[in-house]
């Protein structure tokens, strides 16, 4: 039979043994069946060969005493549950092997059909809940596995208590090995991008607000090699039924790919794809900054306008990949002839724009255009 349930029972006692096998019959449950094993050196020689749904066994045996006997079954057989027959006045031995691990427990006096029925159904329930408690969490284990984004838990005092696949992977801590138990900003290391300073622990926020709370912008995590993440999403705390938070939970993803692309999309908004000069764009926009602060600081500004001459006879004599690498090769000579604070730039063409910032007077914008190029000068 598939579905085939054999309870051990473990019990010197042959009344009890017959108890338990009269009680079976009234079940008129086919699944059940029993074995009947007198002492504690047979329950776990029968349980190594599994098999075993459940086992009932007296804390009294030929072999065995006490609490003891429990232990040792569970530690032959930890994922079979364990019910156990304790003498009358050993009601607190019962009480204590429930906190061992025990799932139930009976007092000798009151062995009956009745209370192994009453046993047997309860057993059976919790059985039930519990496999499928297993397989609600086996299905969110697999879910959140599965999604792309990060997720990381921790307790109310900021421990933390589960992360996915992709938490491991991302803060370089495993989580059934390493991570669990540790503190949060141990294993969830965040800085700012610009500062490099660390950032707001967002479970702290999400614990104290209680609400959502967003990651602070431009966040990086760490990783525990060393390895740097932009990431992105929000921290929200965790509820028990009644309402009271038990803990946190934050959920983040990779932006990395994401930000180096928007930020090469910017740069080629503003620069010259052949040269990488600032484009008429940028130049515009410096330009306007350089009169501002020159106004504002009473200093003057030049602008350097530069062509080459016969430009096109070299692309029509050697072509446009020997006029690009020429192009290219000016535009590294002029930037190496300016100070980090003046501004290069392509016009279009064979055209180039040099902004010289913060000059004395007109002869410097001069002697700055002297440096390797002939150019018509203008100074503001």
């Amino acid at each position: 039979m598939a579905d085939l349930r054999t309870l051990l029972f473990i019990d010197d006692n042959p009344t009890h043994a017959d108890v338990f096998r009269e009680t079976l019959i009234a079940t008129k449950d086919s699944r059940l069946k029993t074995e009947w094993v007198r002492t504690l050196s047979e329950g776990l020689k029968r349980l190594r060969k599994e098999g075993i749904w459940a086992t009932f066994a007296s804390l009294s045996l030929p072999d065995s005493h006490g609490l003891e006997t429990l232990e040792r079954l569970l530690e032959a057989a930890p994922g079979v549950p364990t019910l156990i027959m304790a003498c009358v006045n050993e009601k607190d031995v019962g009480t204590e092997a429930l906190r061992r691990g025990a799932k139930d427990y009976l007092l000798e006096d009151r062995i009956d059909i009745y209370s192994f029925d009453r046993a047997l159904r309860n057993m059976a329930e919790r059985k039930t809940a519990e496999e499928a408690l297993f397989t609600e969490k086996e299905r969110a284990q697999v879910t959140l596995n599965s999604i792309g984004d990060a997720v990381l838990s921790t307790d109310l005092f900021g421990n933390v208590t589960y992360l996915n696949a992709v938490a491991e992977n991302m803060t370089g801590w495993s989580c059934e090995q390493l991570a669990l138990g540790r503190p949060f900003a141990e294993i969830f290391q965040i800085i700012d991008s610009g500062t490099r300073e660390p950032s707001p622990n967002p479970i702290e926020r999400a614990i104290k607000e209680n609400k959502t709370v967003a990651l602070a912008a431009n966040c990086i995590l760490i990783r525990r090699d060393g390895h740097e993440f932009h990431i992105e999403d929000s921290a929200a705390p965790i509820h028990d039924r009644a309402g009271l938070i038990t803990g946190a939970v934050i959920v983040f993803h990779d932006v990395s790919v994401s930000k180096a692309m928007v930020s090469e999309m910017s740069h080629l908004a503003h620069h010259d794809p052949l040269t990488d000069l600032p484009n008429r764009i940028l130049l515009k926009d410096r330009l306007g900054r350089a009169i501002a602060t020159a106004r504002r600081n009473d200093t003057r500004i030049a602008v350097l306008f530069l062509d080459l001459d016969g430009f096109k006879h070299i692309n029509d004599s050697l072509g446009h990949a020997m006029g690009d690498k020429l192009l290219r090769s000016v535009a590294a000579r002029l930037v190496s002839t300016v100070r980090n604070t003046d501004t290069v730039g392509r016009q279009g063409g064979d055209e180039f724009v040099i902004l010289l910032t913060e000059i004395k007077q007109a002869s410097d914008a001069g002697t700055a255009a002297k440096k390797d190029y002939s150019c018509t000068t203008r100074t503001a």
